[in-house]
Order: C-alpha cells, then sequence, then structure tokens
C-alpha cells in the first residue's frame, strides 16, 4: 500500500481497531480495509443485488444472464487488477502516493459496493423512484442510485458497530463518491458552475440540479468526513483515485457482459449491427460534411455518425476521429464479425467464444489505463488510453442502440414503471393510515422514524438545505412538508431495498390480486 503515515491514519478513521478500540465482534479481518471488504459483501443490501436485474431479467430464458451482483463481483475483480498493474510500476506508486494512495482492498471493497443503492429492474428503477420522490413527496434530492449507496454505508444499513451503515473507513467511504457533490448546493461552489462541470455535474433539465451525484443532504456530514483525509491532493470536486479505479472497472465491466448477454438470449444480430458500422466506415467522409439536419434519420451510419459528434462535443480532450475510426474497426472484427456471425446456441464452442470475447476485451482495457496527475475536469486520476477509451464508447453504442432502444424492451420498462409507482402510492396510503400504525412493516416503521429524526435535524440547522430548487407555490405548513418528505424518503427507502421479484410480489398483494397470506419472497 502506497500512502505516508499521516494520510493513512485519516484513511482508516473511524475504524475501532487503529484508534485503540476493540474491533467489531462481527470482523474477521484484522486489516482495516479488508474488514470493510468484508462488512460490504456481508451486506443484505449486498445480497439483494442477485435478484436485481442488469437490463432485463433472465426469467425464463433458461440461461445465467447478469444481474447487479455478479455486475458488482466483475467489478471488484476488474477493479482490483487495475491496481495490481499500476501498482506494479514504482514510479506510478509515487504518482498515487501524492493523490491520496490506493489500497487493492479499499478498491475491490469499492467495485463490489458501487451498485448497493440500485433499486428493483435497473436504471428503470432510478428513474421511476426519482421522479416520485420529487412530484410526490417534494424531496429536492430525489433519488440517485449512487447517493443511495453512499446513504446506505453511512446511514441505513445496520451493520455497524453503532448501529447505523456500515462504519466503514474514510477510504472506502470516499472510494464509493463517484460524483461527490449533492444533486442541488453543496458543496459550495458547485461542481455544476464550473465553466467545464465534471463528468454527470450538468443538468439535463434546468433547475433540476446535477444529472448525477453521490450523496443526499441527510449525508452530507459524512461525505465531507471521509473526503477531509484527502484535502490539498485532489481538488474537492474531483474523485480519490481509489473512487476512479472503481467507475473504470465499472465501466469496462457494463461495456463488455451486457454484450454477452443479448448476444445470448439472440437479440444482438450480426447483420444489424455489422450493417450501421461498415456503412459509417464506408461513408463516414460524405456523413461528416452533412449537417444535422441533413442526416437522414433512417440512413444507416446516421447513428455512428451522431456518436462522433457528440463525443467531440463532450469530450474534445480525448475525442479523436483517427481513434475513433480504429475502434469501429476493432469492434467489427472481434464483435460482430468473432462473436455475433455465429448465432449462440449453448455450445461448448458458443461458450468459448463468449468467455473468449470478454477475457480477450477485459485483458485489452485493463492494459490501457495510466494515471493522469493533471486531468481534465471530466475526467479522474485513472484513465484509459485513447484506443480503449474510443472502443469503450464503441461498445456502449452497441449495448444502448441495439438493446435500450428495443421497442419490446420500452414495453417491458413501462409496465415496471407502473409496478413502482403504484407501489409507492400504495405504501404511502399504508404509511399515512394511523389506524394500522401498529402493523406497518417493521423495516417501513424504522425507515419512516429515521428519516424523520435525520430531517428535522437539518430543517433546524440547515434548512437551506431542504429547499427545493425553484420556490412552490405556498401549501402545507413547514411541519407537514417535512413529514411528507420524511413518508417520501422512508417509502423510496425501502423500495429500494427490494429485489425486482419482491417489488413485484409485494404489489401484488398491496392490491388484493393475490390471495395468498404467506409468501417466501418477501418477509415484513
Amino acid at each position: 500500500m502506497h500512502t505516508d503515515s499521516g494520510i493513512e491514519r485519516a484513511r482508516t478513521d473511524r475504524r475501532g481497531d487503529l484508534l485503540g478500540q476493540p474491533r467489531h465482534p462481527g470482523d474477521l479481518a484484522t486489516s482495516p480495509f479488508r474488514a470493510d471488504r468484508d462488512r460490504v459483501s456481508g451486506s443484505a443490501f449486498f445480497s439483494r443485488l442477485g435478484g436485481v436485474t442488469q437490463v432485463v431479467s433472465p426469467s425464463g430464458s433458461g440461461l445465467l444472464l447478469h444481474n447487479r451482483l455478479t455486475h458488482s463481483l466483475k467489478v471488484a475483480q476488474v477493479a482490483r487488477a487495475i491496481g495490481e498493474r499500476l501498482l506494479a510500476d514504482p514510479a506510478d506508486g509515487h504518482r498515487l502516493d501524492r493523490l491520496g494512495g490506493c489500497d487493492l482492498d479499499v478498491v475491490e471493497a469499492a467495485g463490489l459496493g458501487h451498485d448497493l443503492g440500485h433499486p428493483p429492474f435497473g436504471h428503470l428503477g432510478e428513474r421511476v423512484l426519482d421522479r416520485v420522490a420529487r412530484r410526490r413527496f417534494a424531496l429536492p434530492d430525489g433519488f440517485e442510485g449512487n447517493a443511495q449507496t453512499f446513504r446506505i454505508v453511512s446511514s441505513i444499513d445496520v451493520r455497524g458497530a453503532g448501529g447505523d451503515g456500515l462504519d466503514l473507513t474514510a477510504a472506502v467511504r470516499a472510494a464509493l463518491l463517484k460524483y461527490p457533490w449533492t444533486r442541488l448546493r453543496r458543496p459550495r461552489p458547485h461542481p455544476r458552475e464550473m465553466e467545464v462541470p465534471p463528468r454527470g455535474a450538468s443538468e439535463l433539465e434546468e433547475g433540476t440540479g446535477s444529472a448525477k451525484f453521490s450523496c443526499y443532504v441527510t449525508e452530507l456530514d459524512d461525505m465531507i468526513d471521509c473526503r477531509a483525509a484527502f484535502a490539498g491532493r485532489i481538488p474537492g470536486w474531483q474523485q480519490t483515485v481509489e473512487a476512479s479505479v472503481m467507475d473504470t472497472a465499472d465501466d469496462i465491466a457494463y461495456a463488455i457482459h451486457d454484450l454477452e448477454d443479448f448476444h445470448r438470449v439472440g437479440i444482438l444480430q450480426h447483420t444489424t449491427v455489422s450493417h450501421e458500422l461498415t456503412e459509417w466506415l464506408g461513408h463516414s467522409v460524405e456523413l461528416a460534411g452533412l449537417s444535422d439536419a441533413e442526416l437522414d434519420s433512417d440512413r444507416p451510419g446516421r447513428s455512428m455518425e451522431l456518436l462522433r459528434r457528440r463525443l467531440h462535443a463532450k469530450d474534445s480532450w480525448i475525442a479523436d476521429d483517427d481513434a475513433f475510426v480504429g475502434a469501429v474497426k476493432r469492434v467489427l472484427s472481434e464483435l460482430v464479425s468473432k462473436l455475433l456471425e455465429v448465432p449462440f446456441d449453448r455450445s461448448k464452442q458458443a461458450e468459448q467464444a463468449v468467455a473468449a470475447f470478454s477475457g480477450e476485451w477485459t485483458r485489452r482495457l485493463v492494459e490501457g489505463v495510466h494515471i493522469d496527475e493533471e486531468p481534465t475536469t471530466r475526467s479522474g486520476h485513472v484513465v484509459l488510453a485513447a484506443e480503449q477509451w474510443h472502443e469503450v464508447q464503441i461498445l456502449k453504442f452497441v449495448h444502448r442502440h441495439f438493446v435500450l432502444q428495443r421497442p419490446d424492451l420500452a414495453l417491458h420498462q413501462r409496465g415496471q414503471d407502473r409496478l413502482l409507482s403504484k407501489l409507492v402510492e400504495a405504501l404511502d396510503d399504508w404509511l399515512i393510515d394511523r389506524t394500522e400504525e401498529a402493523r406497518l412493516p417493521h423495516r417501513l416503521r424504522d425507515l419512516f422514524e429515521h428519516a424523520s429524526q435525520e430531517l428535522e435535524t437539518l430543517r433546524s440547522e440547515d434548512p437551506e438545505a431542504l429547499m427545493p430548487s425553484e420556490r412552490q407555490p405556498s401549501g402545507p405548513s413547514e411541519g407537514e412538508r417535512v413529514e411528507r418528505m420524511a413518508r417520501g424518503r422512508a417509502v423510496v427507502d425501502f423500495v429500494a431495498s427490494l429485489t425486482d421479484e419482491q417489488a413485484a410480489a409485494l404489489l401484488e398483494s398491496l392490491s388484493g390480486r393475490s390471495t395468498q397470506l404467506w409468501s417466501d419472497t418477501f418477509v415484513l
């Protein structure tokens, strides 16, 4: 591990074994960072990820597809490999020291824990819970999966020594902060006000706050606490090196294994993917000369051209046309021609082809990682070389264009949207019904009490933190508004902690469509 003794003590603050206090009785490891990794992997929030889909449910396919648990395991594996690669070079080790250090157990713990806050039904669930949190409950922070992860480890898990959160070291908590800011106002000045905002800090719609953020205002003190160890080494808006390693590993794993899954279920078709890529390669000069308005919406190669332009607009610091062409050619050769050309039939040969694709691409991308001591605001300190960076963009494009934009997936997700919306409404109605107070689900009642206490504390100590981004019409009293926000945070916390199947089964029962009294799907 590369850190000096001063920052090492700060990075491991809140861990009793280094402060002369007894360790938590559940810890088997003597290393504080390894104990953190064990706490994450032993959390019930981690176990539930096995029932949360990555993009679509494998139910009925007869295939073992990735879920959020297997994704997290792969991210941890890739993160450790990146850390080992960087630490193998003594010169890189000294660079890491100057930036705050890089510990292999820390990056592995962050990889395991980075999706703890992911709700049922993947990113669709994130959007639904954010919408209902802001519109129904007037929660200024809404919902964000990364911020929910930090809330879990800091506040609502119960495996730590103090009963709230996991009581992790400063280094591991900071490594989970992909976007170390809140949605609206903290810290000041807010990163989205920078001339070139960090990735994720900009607003998608005016007045809605940052598109991505890793901390709700209720956990702001904990974010400040764990980031204090890195003051003077990295800017306040920048990821720690260990968070940057985890973020890069997440990108690599995501770019590869979702393509594996959709090849397995026959969604990625050789002909359609090949046509888009080869048409762009054959007409790239012509397409580049057209304005956006002149690009025919049905023309093959159009979407690839729009991607090229978007990369130049958003990431001019690394976007390069030669590297883009090279990436398209490599993906065409190794994904389309080698993998997609032969339909997946579950044979030994087909499985070997998928394994070879995954292994070769993971190795290539990990080998492209290096340290940048003075990165652009759009990047972390751990970055991919230009070639590999463009290849990841093309792989993501294939997934986004040929999978996420399919009408059948949209149909499926619209149903999931309604399911989660109705579940939130039903649970809120139950929470409002005072005659049912004694029969509320124990966990929902605990979450409501927790949210009420923390929001009342904020109202007295930092009322601005609870103000919406825009002035609202006159309505309920301040006390009623905070009570509604507490209900919202409790219900959203509760729903976000369910698996896909638990969410569906719970709504079935609450809506009266299920006559089964006892179910092994959920425990209230």
